[in-house]
């Protein structure tokens, strides 16, 4: 493949399916790009590199190329006719994109993949929108056009004219759908592709909204959310101090986060809350997983934009630096020395050296890069004889050696340990080229500038209401920055086809505020009556950004105790949104409030509407209860499915908050609501979150595991 060359390879093929069975080809059986007319000029002539027969993940024919000319590459993978049902899909990468592998790794493969597509009935499109890794394309250069929708489009026009010579036909319907950048870019590519694509499910986006047809690239709230987020992890990292927050806000807990806060953290803090941080969602707080990657992604970009905030904030009055200055003293690091030793993705895999648990993030991070760059990527250095201080984004810039000049920032840290990423070619090579003994330069100062960066980049966004006074900034501003082109373009709102948003509930990266940007941009270009009949806004309660099983648990409780699997939730409603497209039948919206920042849904699963099951949970009539040890519980689960969302199939019981799930009720999988009792003793002194764990299914099958529909809900006994 092409995945780090912009040569255009000789094409060969090798085998092809004809009616769902092998069959070896002649050359007058391999797909013919001669007659294929780009629509977009910017695009060369389509070529084929890899035209093969794949077993796994299942049996389907693999075509990769890409555009002559230029960096976009695809990945088209077409199941045996037999399985296939007429539908283009199309997957969008998250992040910044550039990989047309992605649903074959890891993470993309837990998110469905090729088998969710052939299940909804298609083939599946992949592309790099355009560039290679976090790289632009050199002819492209910084055009957000291409990054956002071209390259995506300009792929599925090929895809569907391949389709023809594969099934004799092209496709009756086409659907693109993404999260994080894929939910950035899904709709983008309905936007401007309206001859392509006919339905988008975006979920967990953002952006901002300009008139039709944008062509500026975005800028974005996620980077001064990210920035207040960053400064309250500084602020209350000790452990004494998050573990009170962390507490405060678990079933049980005082309700109170503020509690044994200074004023300058508790203003944060609530700053933090005003601006759409879910709360109840305090753990993620403590472990930052993809929002550090934009701060590398971006640093060097928002410097170069606004090189004026970052001298500022040491330097004039208004700015916490020059004001504060014992709120980021302590934390400042800034220092020439080093590097004691370069760490692999392998190295830190299987090296008994990094065995403990507090490397257990930063491996699960090197693991999925390992699907993307090889385990013998240069991922980490260590650096030791640091200075105390704050290190998580810290920048570290090469000064001696092969990689002289090159600049990384930390997005994760052990010790002297320090996993680093980058922007640009920075993002390609990490520490490729670094050697033991190599000088480098490691300085937080543009990082804790950064960490104030909310304060002074508002946007008209109501996410910013509480930074402003009767319309006025609150203080010093500064241009809001624009984010990577790789980002795209502003939303406009317009589209012709039909588009379900989801978005979560407990998302630490984007944020629930950022789930009511599209709607509004609907709206104010189609107007009320259009959006009712093409827009709808569901909410998926207690989902994060990264589902559980990605995630650490805390000392007190597994993650997936008050977090859920959303991949079938994403799966039912791309099965929804195709029968809306096709069938006219809408999926229902969910009703909520907007209050200070926050999301609020009805306690009624009627009201609610959307398909989630909600469910309560008591323990001995409340969400807190204190016995003996012993001594019974009686515990209660109430659960009932929202109209036209199928029934309940499962209710089961996890007793010590540890996700083991040891029990499970009968039922009879038949009945939209429940409400059952048992009882529970429990033989040690301690803190348990006992939680109930409920599953619906559409048609009522238990024994359909890709679309079981799940919620949560705990109570906390204190067992003396």
């Amino acid at each position: 493949m092409l995945a780090d060359s912009r040569d255009v390879l000789p094409a060969r093929y090798l085998a092809v399916w004809n009616e769902g069975t092998f069959m070896t080809i002649t050359t007058e059986d391999t797909v013919d790009c001669s007659a294929y007319e780009v629509t977009d000029s910017y695009f060369g002539a389509p070529y084929i590199d890899v035209d093969e027969l794949r077993d796994e993940p299942s049996p389907h024919r693999y075509i990769h190329g890409g555009f002559t000319g230029c960096d976009t590459r695809f990945a088209f993978s077409y199941p045996p006719s037999d399985q296939w049902k007429g539908r283009l899909i199309q997957p969008m990468e998250g992040a910044h994109a550039g990989h047309e592998d992605f649903f074959a790794g890891p993470l993309g493969a837990a998110m469905g993949g090729l088998p969710l597509t052939i299940r909804a009935g298609g083939y599946m499109v992949e592309t790099n929108m355009g560039h290679i890794g976090d790289d632009i394309d050199p002819k492209g250069g910084e055009d957000p056009t291409i990054y956002g929708w071209r390259a995506a489009v300009e792929s599925a026009r090929f895809s569907k004219f391949v389709a023809e010579q594969v099934y004799g036909e092209a496709p009756h319907h086409a659907y693109v759908w993404g999260g994080s950048g894929g939910g950035r870019r899904s709709p983008l590519v309905l936007e401007n592709g309206a001859d392509v694509f006919d339905g988008a499910l975006p979920f967990m986006g953002g952006g901002d909204v300009a008139p039709f047809p944008a062509t500026e690239r975005i800028k974005g709230a996620q980077v001064m959310s990210f920035a207040c987020m960053f400064n309250v992890q500084r602020l209350l990292r000790d452990p004494a101090t998050s573990g009170r927050l962390i507490d405060a806000m678990q079933p049980g807990g005082s309700g109170n986060p503020f509690e044994g806060l200074d004023s300058h953290s508790a203003e944060e803090l609530a700053s933090l809350y005003r601006q759409g941080f879910p709360l109840g969602d305090e753990f993620m707080l403590f472990t930052p997983m993809g929002q550090i990657w934009l701060w590398s992604s971006i640093a060097d970009l928002l410097v170069e934009q606004d090189p004026s905030y970052f001298e500022n904030f040491w330097t004039k009055p208004g700015y916490v630096g020059h004001d504060l200055p014992t709120a980021v003293q302590d934390d400042l690091i800034d220092v020439v020395t080093t590097v004691s030793r370069v760490v692999t993705v392998r190295d830190l895999l299987t090296d008994p050296a990094f065995e403990a648990p507090e490397y257990g993030l930063m491996k699960t991070m090197a693991g999925l890069m390992a699907g993307e760059a090889g385990m013998d990527m240069p991922y980490a250095i260590e650096v030791e004889g640091l200075p105390a201080g704050y290190r998580l984004g810290i920048g570290m810039q090469l000064m001696s050696g092969a990689a002289a000049g090159r600049q990384l920032y930390a997005i994760g840290n052990v010790a002297d340990l320090f996993a680093c990423d980058g922007h640009g070619e920075a993002n390609l090579k990490r520490f490729e080229g670094v050697q033991a003994g190599d000088e480098i330069h490691v300085s937080n100062r543009k990082f804790l500038a950064f960490c104030y960066f909310h304060r002074h980049h508002i946007m008209d966004d109501a996410q910013f209401d509480s930074l402003r006074q009767a319309g006025q900034p609150i203080y010093a501003q500064h241009p809001v920055p624009l984010m990577s082109p790789l980002m795209g373009v502003s939303y406009t709102g317009q589209y012709a086809g039909k588009l379900l948003w989801m978005h979560h509930t407990h998302d630490s990266s984007l944020w629930p505020s950022q789930g009511l940007i599209y709607r509004g941009a609907v709206v104010a270009a189609q107007g009320p009556e259009a959006a009712a009949e093409k827009f709808r806004l569901q909410w998926t309660q207690n989902a994060e950004h990264i589902p559980p099983s990605y995630l650490p648990n805390s000392t007190t409780r597994a993650t997936s105790t008050w977090l859920i699997d959303y991949f079938p939730v994403i799966e039912q409603g791309l099965a929804d949104l195709i029968q809306w497209v096709e069938e006219g039948t809408a999926p229902p919206n969910t009703t909520f409030e907007y209050v200070d920042g926050q999301i609020v849904l009805p306690q009624s699963a009627s009201e609610r509407g959307g398909i989630q099951p909600v469910i309560r949970v008591s323990a001995n009539g409340g969400v807190r209860a204190e016995v003996g040890v012993g001594e019974q519980v009686e515990l209660a689960v109430d659960a009932e499915v929202p109209p036209g969302a199928g029934t309940i199939v499962s209710v089961e019981w996890d007793w010590d908050g540890w996700a083991t799930f040891p029990f499970q009720h009968e039922v009879s999988g038949e009945d939209t609501a429940v409400s059952l009792r048992t009882s529970h003793a429990y033989g040690s002194p301690g803190t348990y979150f006992v939680t109930a764990r409920v599953r619906s299914q559409r048609d009522g099958d238990a024994t359909e595991v890709n679309r079981l529909i799940s919620n949560v809900a705990s109570a906390r006994i204190v067992v003396s």
